[in-house]
């Protein structure tokens, strides 16, 4: 069982998901006994603490030493163990997000100003057609 297990773990949290789902479909105890394992081994506790899955792709963003933070930033291990290193990894990062955040509100100013040229195209066109008139009210 070492074997798929360990194959499993690489596909990550999903395939422990669909083969629970697929066990829980063919015969209900064999979903059971798997949501069983997930618990008892700890998977269940290491994905919730690590806000991924123990899979292939949470294993190769922690060798790089870097997961995604809270607010959708990366958050970097705390020392590389060259302070020259560190400083310009911090240095470039908060640059990289300095130039994101600017670049996000030059397209919000873009989407502005493309909104306020339909909108008064669309003004300038209402104005240049003829009003029409409205039917006269019927009195009974």
């Amino acid at each position: 069982m070492g074997g798929l297990t360990s194959r499993l773990d690489d596909y990550g949290k999903g395939a422990w998901i669909g083969l629970m789902v697929l066990g829980f479909i063919g015969f209900w105890p064999i979903g059971l006994a798997i949501l069983g394992f997930l618990m008892f081994s700890g998977r269940l506790r290491a994905w919730r603490e690590q806000g991924g899955s123990p899979g292939r792709w949470y294993n190769a963003d922690m060798r790089c030493g870097h997961r995604r933070g809270r607010a959708g930033r990366f958050t970097y291990a705390p020392s590389s163990g060259n302070a020259a290193f560190d400083e310009y990894r911090t240095e470039t990062l908060r640059r990289l997000e300095e130039e994101q955040r600017e670049f996000i509100e030059y397209l919000e100013r873009l989407r502005r100003a493309k909104d306020r040229q339909e909108f008064e195209q669309f003004m300038a066109e209402r104005t240049r057609r003829p009003r029409e008139e409205p039917p006269p009210a019927e009195t009974a």
